[in-house]
């Protein structure tokens, strides 16, 4: 088998942590919505509002309009920005690990399913984004994970091959996309589980485990 030269991580629920719980109590009091129904109308649009289909005030507006809100002017806007801090939260222990990586001579890619309003949010707080290799977000390619063109195309920009690639991710549906590429693949839940995935594979011998 290649030796491991690049890790990539997905951004949400990997390098951040969960949802900012004070933004999304601002999403449902704007709304007024039930938490089944926010829920419900808050992921049918997300593929395609991460897919570039949509940008993030044209989301919440066809939220609104899909939910039947009539709300006072301007709160779009609010949703938009209250939406992209919910997720810029940040899980330290990996993004500690990510620097661990590259000083142990790995590369490190970003490979998000992300939406323009969030991204810029998490530019403007998280300096540590700076430190990656390649960072690839579906809105700018108008495609998202599991789709394996975009896998592909974080491989061309740090041109390793599959098997050379370890890629992490919450969601299974994406770790399955990238095993049928060729690639290692982990699903993250927590760092605890991530060491024990990592030496259970045998990459101990390739990486430093996390902290």
């Amino acid at each position: 088998m290649l030796a491991l030269r690049a890790v990539v991580f997905d951004y949400g629920m990997v390098l951040t942590g969960p949802q900012d719980a004070e933004s999304h109590a601002a999403l449902m009091r704007l709304t007024g919505l039930p938490l089944a129904q926010f829920e419900q109308v808050y992921w049918a649009d997300r593929l395609a509002y991460d897919e570039g289909k949509l940008s993030g005030l044209e989301f919440w507006q066809k939220l609104l309009r899909d939910a039947k809100l009539d709300l006072p002017p301007g709160t779009d806007r609010q949703l938009k920005e209250w939406d992209a801090r919910m997720w810029s939260t940040v899980n330290p222990a990996m993004v500690a690990w990510q620097q661990k990586l590259r000083q142990h001579g790995l590369l490190t890619g970003i490979l998000s399913n992300m939406g323009d309003t969030v991204l810029e949010m998490i530019e403007r707080k998280h300096d540590w984004l700076g430190g990656f290799d390649a960072k690839v977000w579906s809105f700018q390619l108008l495609m998202a994970k599991p789709d394996p063109a975009i896998y592909k195309h974080v491989l061309g920009l740090l041109g390793t091959q599959p098997a050379e690639t370890l890629f992490l991710d919450d969601k299974l549906e994406n770790i399955e996309a990238a095993l049928g590429l060729g690639m290692r693949a982990i699903q993250f839940s927590t760092i605890e589980k991530l060491r024990e995935d990592l030496i259970e594979a045998g990459l101990e011998k390739e990486l430093p485990l996390p902290d």
